[in-house]
């Protein structure tokens, strides 16, 4: 165990991803000096220079301080990064992000995860959103920058500390929160791990490092590796579940609003501010979290309606020649087609989704659920893969992809660059149709630019 409270320097490899920024800042906030490198200038990188931090740009031994006593790195990091070795043969201790993350959140009497393949930033967000309108002070990191945070990230004086915990490289393993929430869990991330019963494994140890409470998809409920041998209370959300909505509808704008029920119970009613049926799930579960925590409905429903969507989740750009821009951060089969059910409540004329599918591994290994999902689109746009931290060993293209797709849309494209994606748009699109970029990637630069013109 690092003594946080005896650091002088630290230094962030990677500082400009959107986890490591947000602890290189509780760092600072603990008095601790911090700098950090990056492959490219961002608004992260920014912001972050602009609190003072250190960034420089490109790894270079150079670009560790001498008084620096510890190295954090991300699970991106190569064991031949330059700046990692010069830690490894100058004998400064280092953590991955995920061990340094584990160690803060010990530091909390009340710590909640939130875990799953889909929907963490989501939920992450609508309980931040809870917690704040319960003026609990809590201390949150979250995977994207929240309107309601401004930032991705909050320091509080309380012992509420709630998190986004991802499965990726087993990085959850490092925690062990008192309450832990499980929204889904499917197939991702195959460049590590094996199978889905790889993955449901992974899932069932990190049930197992939750100390005291654990709020779970209803669905899981029936799969064997994940609702067996487990030793912490378990609460259920979602059809079928001990907290389930009841009387959906939808408002004017296209949002949900529903009945929610504890049981037999009635707790009372909820009005969402972002679109989609999986919200509803995901409202679900922030819900359940907060009534297990004694949090009073009215401050549940005020966070929900305060809640408008964190960065790059249905996210509404603006417009342009009488076109609504869109952004959104769905990179698996699952997500799009959660998002493509979203978009049916929202009035527009025709869709242009122009999708840049999210790494080679992602891409080859669920091929098949990518044709299928994305051929329901009106118009589908498809830009060059983005590697990631990938090289293309998989044989695989966009032009494969959007080659199958044709088959069952023939209104399907595919363009090697973003200025022909963006010009082939403003020779085509409508007013009145709703275009949607979408991808992990930098794919959202399209639709700012079209904002532009």
């Amino acid at each position: 165990m690092i003594e946080l409270k005896k650091l002088k320097h630290v230094h962030f490899i990677g500082i400009g991803g959107i986890s490591m920024s947000a602890l290189a800042m509780m760092l600072k906030n603990m008095g601790i000096s911090v700098s950090g490198s990056d492959f490219h200038v961002s608004p992260t990188t920014q912001y972050l220079s602009e609190q003072g931090i250190a960034v420089a740009f490109g790894h270079a031994p150079e670009n560790v301080p001498t008084n620096t006593d510890l190295i954090v790195y991300t699970a991106a990091i190569a064991e031949d990064n330059p700046e990692y070795l010069y830690a490894k043969n100058h004998g400064i201790a280092e953590l991955s992000r995920a061990k340094l993350l584990g160690q803060i959140m010990a530091e909390y009497q009340k710590s909640i995860a939130v875990a799953g393949t889909h929907g963490k930033t989501t939920v992450t967000s609508m309980l931040s959103c809870i917690l704040m309108a319960a003026e609990l002070d809590p201390t949150i990191t979250v995977g994207a920058y929240l309107d309601a945070l401004k930032a991705n990230y909050r320091i509080g004086n309380s012992d509420y500390f709630l998190l986004e915990a991802c499965e990726y490289c087993n990085s959850f393993h490092n925690f062990f929160p008192n309450i832990s929430i499980i929204l889904n869990v499917s197939e991702d991330h195959l460049d590590f791990f094996k199978n889905l019963a790889d993955i449901e494994d992974s899932f069932h140890q990190f049930e197992n490092n939750t100390q005291d409470l654990l709020i779970l998809h209803a669905s899981l409920l029936d799969r064997p590796r994940l609702a067996n041998d487990l030793t912490a209370k378990i609460i259920s959300f979602g059809e079928g579940g001990d907290y389930h909505a009841d009387n959906v509808r939808y408002q004017a704008n296209g949002a949900p609003e529903f009945d929610v029920f504890h049981q037999n119970n009635e707790l009372g009613h909820i009005a969402l501010s972002v679109f989609g049926n999986h919200n509803i799930a995901n409202a679900l579960a922030a819900i359940a979290t907060a009534d297990s925590l004694g949090i009073p409905f009215s401050a549940i429903a005020q966070g929900l309606s305060e809640f408008h969507g964190a960065e790059r989740r249905f996210q509404l750009k603006g417009n342009f020649a009488g076109i609504a821009v869109y952004d959104d951060y769905a990179h698996h089969p699952e997500e799009i087609a959660a998002t493509l059910e979203a978009i049916k409540q929202v009035p527009h004329n025709k869709l242009w989704l122009i999708f840049q599918p999210h790494t080679y591994s992602r891409t080859k290994l669920l091929f098949e659920e990518f044709v299928q999902v994305l051929s329901t689109a009106d118009n589908l746009i498809l830009a060059d893969i983005y590697a990631a931290r990938e090289k293309n060993s998989y044989g695989i293209s966009s032009k494969n992809l959007a080659d199958a797709i044709r088959v069952h849309n023939p209104s399907t494209n595919y363009f090697e660059t973003f200025d022909e994606i963006e010009n082939f748009i403003l020779s085509q699109a409508e007013p009145g149709d709703m275009l949607i970029t979408m991808g992990a990637g930098d794919i959202y630069f399209v639709g700012e630019a079209l904002l532009h013109f």
